[in-house]
């Protein structure tokens, strides 16, 4: 059968179990009051013709699914079981009320601008039958109550094939929209793994590899003249090369920065500002309360923003000091990194405010901003030419309602 869903194949069973006792119910009438004579092997033979159409039709044609057409052969059956119907209606009018079953058969399966008019035309077909066959004097019932009973059965059939209709197009928009939702969160989400792969990079082996080239640069210029100095660089590279390697099997790992593994975040913060401590720069780590143990994504993204900003004193700011502040709060927590280097405008973009930035780059400051506000937090930048700068960030230890204050302790840096 074509029938799959439940609902459809009992409506389907309770109609043809009606068929066949209303088919039943019209052959022993016929036999009891209407047989006559040498025409009643013919009537018996076509009510069983009529029978044997109908199952067939039920099992060669099956009538098509909710929404779709109906086809050619379902077409033909129908037509075929309706001539044989009205056939027989000619010759033995107990046969009326099996109309109610093809009744249902053409509205189910035919659209309504046919299924209506051959619900007409077989009530027609009823009426007139009644009235023949009855007996004495005309009853109303017989006029009026086959065109009720149609007009009822219709309406019904022809609002749940439409309701129906309806169901099935905004069943389909929805399943549309779901998949069209699928798969802007999906780009959604490579975007934003593609951004936070590329802050991770660019503040673990990118800046790694930015101060090993520093570090040999040093040491190619002065190995000649001064082999103590140039050997002390290249131990240095061989340091930030274990660290970055470290960094590199961490961020392969979990993307974790590897300090947090080892420190909690006050630890991890004075661990970076002794290694970016170095001849001519000398990095400060001060701590004002105690955070305790912090969320994991808000100690990743200060150690991460700390690092970002050490970065860009060591690269651009040709600053002698720099400070790394960690306040907190009951309800805060506030990273600050000062510097008393050049400064730029902030006014510029820093590629052209900051003298020997790398154009090609320029990825520090945005990247440390998405880590603050994916932290739930901001960061401000204060600076201007030849008065340093102090980048700070400020992330909330419980959920705001509305914009997060920016950081407001500022360490001067002489």
């Amino acid at each position: 059968m074509h029938h799959t869903d439940p609902d459809e194949r009992w409506l389907t069973t309770t109609v043809d179990v009606a068929f066949f006792l209303l088919l039943g119910s019209s052959l022993v009438r016929f036999l009891t009051r209407d047989q006559g004579g040498a025409r009643t092997g013919w009537v018996v033979t076509l009510f069983a013709v009529f029978c044997l159409i109908y199952v067939f039709g039920r099992f060669l044609a099956p009538a098509p699914g909710p929404g779709s057409p109906p086809t050619t052969r379902h077409l033909a059956w129908l037509g075929s079981v309706s001539a044989v119907w009205v056939v027989l209606l000619v010759i033995a009018p107990s046969a009326t009320w099996c109309a109610m079953p093809l009744l249902f058969a053409g509205l189910h399966a035919l659209p309504p601008r046919l299924a209506v008019p051959l619900a007409a035309l077989l009530t027609t077909l009823v009426v007139v039958s009644e009235v023949r066959a009855a007996d004495g004097s005309l009853n109303p019932n017989m006029v009026v109550a086959p065109p009720a009973v149609a007009a009822v059965a219709t309406a019904v059939l022809v609002h749940l094939r439409r309701q129906g209709a309806r169901q099935r197009v905004l069943i389909e928009d929805l399943v549309r929209t779901r998949h069209d939702l699928a798969v802007t969160e999906r780009r959604a989400g490579v975007l934003a793994e593609r951004q936070r792969l590329a802050t991770e990079i660019h503040d673990t082996v990118a800046q790694g590899l930015s101060s090993q080239r520093m570090l040999l640069q040093a040491a190619e210029r002065v190995w000649r003249t001064d082999p103590d100095t140039a050997h002390a660089h290249l131990r240095d590279a061989a340091r930030i090369t274990s660290r970055n390697l470290a960094e590199a099997r961490r961020f392969v790992h979990d993307l974790a920065p590897a300090d947090l593994a080892e420190h909690t975040l006050p630890g991890a913060l004075a661990a970076l500002a002794e290694r970016e401590s170095g001849p001519g720069l000398t990095v400060e780590f001060r701590r004002d309360g105690d955070p305790g143990r912090l969320p994991e994504r808000v100690e990743a993204a200060l150690l991460r923003i700390a690092q970002g900003a050490l970065a860009n004193v060591r690269e651009h700011a040709a600053a002698t000091r720099a400070a790394v502040t960690l306040t907190c709060l009951d309800d805060q927590v506030f990273l600050d990194i000062a510097d008393n280097g050049r400064g730029f405008d902030g006014n510029v973009p820093s590629t052209a405010a900051v003298p020997g930035a790398d154009r090609e780059r320029g990825h520090g400051l945005p990247a440390m901003r998405i880590r603050a506000r994916q932290a739930g937090g901001t960061l401000t930048v204060e600076s201007a030419p030849g008065e340093g700068t102090v980048v700070s960030a400020a992330v909330p230890l419980t959920p705001l309602a509305g914009p997060h204050p920016a950081a407001s302790s500022k360490e001067p840096v002489s």
